[in-house]
This record gives C-alpha cells, structure tokens and sequence, in this order.
C-alpha cells in the first residue's frame, strides 16, 4: 500500500511526504510540543506556525471564540520570528524524518522575499507556505490573496528569493479563489493549500461587545468545512500544480472528501487543538479505509470525485 505523494514535481528538491496527512500552520505549534505525545515522525509534514521577519506579541486578550462547530481566532501572528526560529527550532527539525515547512508572513511583499531567502539552505526546513491572507499596506490593507495580481506579485518574489518548494496558502476571502490559484501557479507555485480561515466575529450580549480583543477573527473548524471543500474542488479543476485541502478535517472521512475532490494532500488544522493525536488518527483511519475498499496507492483516489 503506497501512501506517498510529491508535492513539488516542478521543483529540483521535490517534497516526498511518506503520506498526505499534513499538520496546519498555527494549530502545531513548532512540532516540538507534540513529540512526546505521540510518533509526530509517522505525519506526512508539519507546517510550523507563522513565521514573521522579527518577533510578534500578537494581538491583544481574549483572542478565541467558540462558535458552533467552530472556533474563531484572533492570534495575530505571535510568534518568536525568523532568526530565533532559525537558532532554536530548526537544528531540532534537522534530525527528524517528517519533513517541516515554514509559513510566511509579512506586512510587505519584501518581507516574504526576506523571510525566503533567510531560510534558503537551513538544515531542517524542507519548504515553505506563503501565508497571502495578510494585509497589503499599499493596497490600503486589503489581503495579499484578495485579487490575483498581488497574490501572483508574492509569489513571483518569494520563488526568485529561494530554491525550496513553495506553497502558497490561499484565502477564502476573495471573490474568485480559483482566478487567484492560477495566477500563483502561474507565478511559479509549487503547490497551493486551502483555505485559510473565514473571517468572522462574535459578541457577548451581556457586555453588548465584541468578544475577541481585535473584534473581527478567523474561522475555523467543522463550520467551514463545506466551504472548504467546494474551493478545492474549484481549485483542483483549474491548476495543474498538487492542492492541499484544509479546513474543518477532522476525521478520516473528511480527509477522503477532500483528497476525492482533487487534493493530493491534506491539513488538519482546529481537531488539533482538541485532540493532540487527530492527524495521526485521520492518517491510520485513511490506511483502513485503503485496506478495506483494495485501494493500492492513495493517488488512485485523488480526484475520483471529479470524474
């Protein structure tokens, strides 16, 4: 039974991934918190949480919400920045088996050009996703993946600042999420990953205000999964290049829609956060379901729902 899949194929490095059960940015921490909890070296890839050109504090308290089959955050990028990811976490990635990618963001597109060619040939780091549902100051604060030209703009400077595979971490918020999947493909992604969050907000009645510190968050969860769902589907139908379905995966089922829908891989993402073990158990619950129905390789069932 072959579980493997290359999510890079245009690229000289390539990304094998023994399978296609991928941790999401954000939901992981840096990997490291997990080890002992469970054999994190079984996961196809792990995507560190956001990573930004200096240190972030984040936005202000509280910054989640629940909602129904939800959560929303509001984590506003915290994190220890490039060069202390580079000192600290990187030498440990080094000597694991399970590959690890860096999610980028910035406020500016040369800050993922930065951000790129900083990780360019460190030890340990195996590709990056370009995180484009950050604001573009010089659009006046409008996503960077809101419209294709900006998306496919980040993209371009990302891929001449590094030789690593690139992926490119798509929106929700957009009008037509498949226009800007083909500009970035275009632009020289090696693969592209969705959907990020819905954006969303949540108040409580008895204060008559907002419940999230920043007011306005992101949604994730079951909630969102549908949507999901359809944007891969869309997506897949249009590039040529491998798409990572996320969003509201939770199970191995889940998993198997998206995979069904044109997705080469997976992320799962909020189930983390309220079992420490759900890739590992979408991951066995994939290998059962390929025993069970006699399926030999898992790109047998990459699309099939399309047909």
């Amino acid at each position: 039974m072959n579980l493997s899949v290359q999510l890079a194929p245009g690229n000289t490095k390539g990304l094998l991934l023994d399978n296609p059960v991928m941790t999401a940015s954000g939901t992981f921490g840096y990997g490291i918190e997990y080890q002992e909890l469970f054999d994190i070296q079984r996961l196809g890839a792990i995507i560190c949480k956001g990573t930004t050109l200096e240190p972030k504090e984040g936005n202000p308290q509280p910054r989640i919400a629940e909602t129904a089959s939800g959560i929303l955050n509001s984590i506003g990028l915290q994190n220890i920045g490039v060069d202390a990811l580079i000192a600290e976490k990187a030498p440990i990635w080094a000597g694991w088996r399970v590959p690890v990618l860096v999610n980028i963001a910035g406020e500016k597109i040369d800050d993922y050009a930065r951000l790129a060619e900083r990780l360019n040939g460190v030890a340990g780091i195996s590709g990056l996703e370009v995180n484009i549902s950050c604001p573009n100051i010089s659009a006046g604060g409008a996503e960077f993946g809101a419209n294709p030209d900006t998306a496919a703009t980040v993209t371009a400077a990302v891929k001449k600042a590094t030789s690593l595979p690139v992926l490119v971490k798509l929106t929700p918020n957009t009008g037509d999420i498949a226009a800007v999947a083909v500009a970035v493909a275009e632009a020289g992604a090696d693969a592209i990953s969705l959907i990020n969050t819905l954006k969303g907000i949540a108040i409580d009645v008895k204060t008559r205000r907002p419940i999230l510190g920043n007011v306005y968050g992101g949604l994730s969860g079951p909630a969102i999964k549908p949507v999901a769902l359809h944007m891969v589907y869309q997506v897949a139908g249009a590039v040529s290049v491998p798409v990572i379905g996320c969003g509201g995966i939770s199970t191995a089922e889940d998993a198997l829609e998206f995979i069904m829908a044109g997705a080469s891989a997976i992320q799962v993402g909020t189930a983390n956060l309220t079992s420490p073990r759900a890739a590992l158990d979408v991951l066995e619950g994939i290998e059962q379901f390929m025993r069970d129905e006699g399926v030999g390789d898992i790109t047998e069932l990459v699309g099939v729902a399309r047909a």
